[in-house]
C-alpha cells in the first residue's frame, strides 16, 4: 500500500495552509496505517519547504502519525528519503533543519555517525542545490567544512535517459520524473523543475503529481488520462504570463480528467472566493494532514 499526505497545500506566499509538500508512506506485507501510529516500511517527502518543519511538528500529533514524534520533537530519522522538484524556498527551505537535526540531535557525534536520509532529484538540480541554496547554512561543522553528502545520501536522476530518469521504492513503486514548464528563461524547460508519475508495478495503476508548472496539458495529457488519481497545482487568480496553472486553464481539461484531479498549491482565498463548484467539477481542493490511499 502507498499513501500520500500533504503537509501543506498552500502557494509560496499562503499563510493559512503552509507550503505544498507531501509525505509518501509505503506499507508492505499486508500492513496498513493505524491509529496506533506504527511506522510505515518506507517514507518519502516530496519537497520540504520553509514551513515543512512546522507542518511535520503538527502532523506528529495526529492519529496514525505517532511515529513522527520523538519525545515531543520531530523524529527526522523517520523520513527516509526526500525528492526535490525544484529550488524555490517553499520546496527546499526546511532541508537545513532536517540536515542539522539528523547530524547533531539524532547522530552519534563521538562515533562520527549521523542519520542520513536519501536526497533525490534531477542532476541539473543537485549540481546547484548545495552552492546556490544550502551551502550558506550547512557548510561548516565542528573542525571542518561540510558538503551535501555529509548530510544526505545522494541519488541523481538524468531526465530523458531511460532507466536513469526514475527511482523505485519497495521494489514495487516506480517514480518517473518529467520536466515542467514552471519558469523559463529563453524557452520551455530550460530552468529545472519536475513532476512525478508514480506507477504501482504490481497492479499497473498510476498516479500523477504535477509539481509546480504552468498549464501544459498537451505535454502530460497521456499521464493524467492514464492515472487513477491526479494532483495538480493551481492559481486561483488570473495574471498575464503566470508561473502556475490558472484555474480557468485547468477547467478546459476533459471532464473525466478533472473529476479525478485534486487541486493544491492554492492561495488563501479558496474558501472566500467563487469556488463553491470546485468539488463538483474536480475531485476537490486537497486538504492538509489528510492521508489518501494511492495504491492498495
Amino acid at each position: 500500500m502507498m499513501t500520500i499526505t500533504f503537509l501543506g497545500v498552500g502557494s509560496a506566499f499562503a499563510k493559512r495552509n503552509l507550503n505544498s509538500n507531501a509525505l509518501i508512506e509505503v506499507w508492505s506485507g499486508g500492513r496498513r496505517p493505524s491509529n496506533d501510529g506504527g511506522a510505515p516500511d518506507d517514507t518519502l517527502l516530496i519537497d520540504f519547504g520553509g514551513t515543512g518543519p512546522l507542518a511535520l511538528y503538527q502532523l506528529r500529533d495526529k492519529p496514525g502519525f505517532g511515529y513522527l514524534n520523538d519525545h515531543g520533537q520531530i523524529s527526522y530519522p523517520a523520513i527516509k528519503r526526500v525528492f526535490i522538484t525544484h529550488q524555490h524556498a517553499d520546496h527546499i527551505g526546511g532541508l537545513e533543519e532536517m540536515a542539522l537535526m539528523n547530524m547533531f540531535h539524532f547522530g552519534d557525534r563521538r562515533g562520527g555517525r549521523s542519520f542520513k536520509p536519501q536526497i533525490i532529484s534531477a542532476i541539473n538540480i543537485l549540481v546547484h542545490l548545495w552552492d546556490t541554496s544550502l551551502k550558506g547554512g550547512l557548510n561548516t561543522i565542528p573542525g571542518r567544512y561540510a558538503l551535501l553528502q555529509d548530510y544526505f545520501f545522494i541519488l541523481s536522476l538524468v531526465p530523458g535517459e531511460k532507466d536513469r530518469d526514475s527511482f523505485t521504492i519497495g521494489k514495487r513503486y516506480r517514480f518517473h520524473i518529467f520536466a515542467t514548464d514552471h519558469i523559463h528563461i529563453r524557452q520551455k524547460y530550460d530552468w529545472p523543475s519536475y513532476g512525478l508519475f508514480i506507477r504501482d508495478m504490481e497492479t499497473g495503476d498510476s498516479a500523477f503529481f504535477s509539481g509546480d508548472t504552468r498549464f501544459d496539458y498537451p505535454a502530460y495529457a497521456r499521464m493524467m488520462e492514464e492515472a487513477k488519481v491526479c494532483f495538480h497545482d493551481v492559481q486561483l487568480f488570473d495574471q498575464p504570463d503566470p508561473v502556475h496553472a490558472l484555474l480557468g486553464e485547468l477547467q478546459s481539461m476533459p471532464e473525466e480528467v478533472k473529476r479525478k484531479t485534486w487541486l493544491y498549491h492554492y492561495g488563501d482565498t479558496w474558501d472566500t472566493g467563487p469556488f463553491e463548484g470546485i468539488p463538483e467539477e474536480f475531485a476537490g481542493f486537497t486538504s492538509p494532514q489528510r492521508r489518501i490511499v494511492l495504491f492498495e
